[in-house]
């Protein structure tokens, strides 16, 4: 798994750096040469100031089930879950189980609550996406001049994203059909191991219990949808500020409509498990669309280049920088979950 991903890794890489030099490396140098330093550090703080926001919506759902942990031990296990999502080819999943794994560990809580918690995190940032997939809609009719068929991929997007919430929704709060989902999952089990299906079956609809339980909790408790709610739309708002910042500091007043459209599609491209975190794919995709709407080339790839290296790379390093907090053997113990 090392080596695929390092491959994988590479390959993301090999595209960013594909489109660099058709581009030219010296425009881009350039670009990047003229930027405002202060905007770039103004930058940081904002995608900072992100990650406090993300600790206190999970802080939310945390407290919403009684599970008892401070705001600076969930910070760390925050940053490990996001590291993890961006350097593994997991559709930005891969790090979810990961960070309820370690606050069922640190916590002493049940493992379906810590993960309840983490699902209902990300299920938070489901309100503010759909409105922002509608809003991207019509921005790309409006001013991107996207083919036909992407503004058509986008609606269906948007259908098949509202259909699997209410789906997973729905499995979430309804015993008897999460039930059904589970038995339906365990007899494709049983074909491959009929060992494996013995072993997992109880522990596996036990485990869809205690995490509806925690859902149901959730979902009635007014604090995580007038507090979560809202704190998703303000951190989606910081995303998009924080780009819109980036192409200030490079002296090019982007409208914010095609930001937050841009911004949406790449994170839609990110959400496919082909390379790790979209890396190449997403940053290709971003270049592409700013230059569809009227953004320079050099000054697309540079802007998309330093926005990267602050909200992909830097909350990489920081995650993997948070391994050893939680001790020596626990990336062991993370792969083997």
């Amino acid at each position: 798994m090392k080596h695929k991903t390092l491959l994988l890794m590479l390959a993301g890489i090999g595209i960013l750096a594909l489109m660099v030099l058709i581009i030219g490396p010296g425009q881009i140098e350039s670009a990047i040469k003229m930027a405002n330093p202060w905007y770039l550090i103004l930058a940081v703080l904002i995608q900072l100031a992100i990650y406090g926001l993300w600790t206190e919506r999970w802080a939310v759902t945390t407290s919403a089930v009684g599970i008892s942990v401070k705001r600076r031990h969930l910070f760390p296990m925050l940053m490990v879950g996001l590291a993890i999502n961006n350097l593994t080819p997991s559709g930005r999943g891969g790090g979810e189980p990961v960070r309820a794994y370690i606050l069922g560990k640190y916590s002493s809580s049940p493992t379906e609550n810590a993960f309840a918690t983490v699902i209902a995190d990300r299920g938070l940032d489901t309100f503010p996406f759909i409105a922002l997939v509608v809003f991207t809609i019509i921005a790309a009719v409006l001013y991107l001049n996207l083919p036909q068929w992407m503004v058509i991929t986008l609606a269906i997007c948007l259908v098949v994203l509202v259909a699997i919430f209410i789906l997973a929704l729905y499995m979430s709060l309804n015993r008897e059909f999460g039930d059904r989902v589970i038995r339906w999952f365990l007899r494709i089990l049983k074909r491959i191991s009929e060992k494996t299906h013995r072993k997992f079956e109880q522990r596996a609809l036990n485990a869809v219990e205690g995490f509806q339980n925690s859902m149901k909790i959730m979902v009635t408790d007014r604090k995580v949808l007038l507090y979560g709610i809202p704190l998703s739309f303000l951190i989606w708002g910081f995303e998009i500020l924080r780009v819109y910042i980036v192409f200030a500091a490079l002296n090019v007043q982007a409208p914010v409509g095609i930001i937050a459209a841009v911004f949406v599609i790449s994170t839609l491209i990110g959400m496919i498990p082909l390379l790790p975190g979209g890396l190449g794919a997403v940053d290709g995709m971003m270049i592409l669309l700013y230059s569809y709407a009227g953004i320079s080339p050099s000054v697309s790839a540079a802007s998309t280049i330093v926005e990267r290296l602050i909200s992909f790379w830097m909350t990489s390093i920081i995650g993997m920088a948070f391994i050893p907090y939680f001790g020596a053997d626990a990336m062991e113990k993370l792969s083997e979950k």
